[in-house]
């Protein structure tokens, strides 16, 4: 089977190359053969491939980058998938696509569910669910699969920006009032590569809207918390960790202070079930 993935060097897509080894011919292709900047543009190469999985694992994810171009985060965020999902249909493929909690607006008091109403706070959220729903408006075989906190041992994200902070400074202070589940980009892969196989076997579930995070919960200062303490396992330096509100630490993008999302569709569904996420540290950081 010819599966492609969207994306070359991102956190997702790199572990996606390592998870989905052994399930057919992969084609990890990065900006420079598509390009998701200029969606017009990506028809003649997914045509040229012809592949039977489109998995987009690729997005402008510069949160406070895309307050100020609009235009770009709209177009590889909104207008690509739209792409994607046409020619996906086009060519008889399903097509797995990763949004963001960044789609809810963080006021709801329990973990957001597929059924409740998205309102982003920003351009970047507000990009990814306009690429939503150009993807459910083609009304093709999709996975839409939102998820939050994503880091990894590559690339740029909170693990690695707290394993070198942690280190080089006295003291740090960090956010303690935004509540979500970090979520590694191996459990993302690994949980992806569980839902091909299901739909490789001829026993899918429900194509549609699914949330795939974590489990658990805790703030952006339990995170750096529960990394410190790796640190200070391995007999490495440790900062002195404050925590603060948000307000005192502003952006130019506002940030959903609830990013908890309910996955037990998912494993109803798919019967796709997610790790901890204190266990899934463990296992990326070993």
């Amino acid at each position: 089977m010819s599966i492609l993935i969207c994306g070359h060097n991102g956190q997702v897509a790199q572990a996606l190359r390592a998870q989905l080894a052994g399930l057919g011919e992969l084609h990890v292709l990065g900006r420079d053969q598509l390009d998701l900047a200029r969606p017009e543009a990506l028809r003649e190469p997914l045509r040229r491939l012809a592949p039977q999985l489109i998995i987009n694992a690729a997005a402008h994810t510069a949160v406070d980058q895309a307050e100020s171009e609009p235009d770009l985060a709209y177009a590889i965020n909104a207008d690509a998938p739209r792409v994607l999902a046409e020619e996906a249909v086009r060519l008889g493929a399903p097509l797995i696509h990763y949004s963001t909690d960044y789609v809810f607006d963080g006021e709801k008091a329990l973990p957001y569910t597929e059924a409740d109403r998205p309102n982003p706070l920003g351009v970047y959220g507000r990009s990814k669910l306009a690429g939503e729903q150009a993807i459910a408006a083609v009304d093709g075989e999709y996975l839409i699969l939102r998820t939050s906190w994503v880091y990894s041992r590559h690339g740029r994200n909170f693990l690695l920006t707290m394993q070198r902070l942690l280190q080089e400074k006295p003291q740090l202070r960090v956010v303690d009032d935004q509540v979500g589940a970090p979520t590694w980009a191996g459990t993302i892969a690994a949980s992806t590569r569980a839902l091909v196989e299901r739909w490789q076997a001829g026993q899918p579930g429900a194509w549609g809207t699914y949330h795939l995070t974590a489990q658990g919960q805790t703030s952006w200062f339990g995170f750096a918390q529960a990394i410190g303490e790796h640190l200070k396992a391995q007999g490495l330096p440790c900062a002195e960790l404050l925590p603060i509100p948000s307000s005192q630490y502003p952006t130019p993008a506002r940030r959903p202070l609830n990013s908890r999302l309910d996955c037990s569709r998912l494993a109803h569904e798919w019967d796709v079930h997610l790790p901890h996420w204190q266990q899934a540290l463990i296992d990326c950081l070993k």
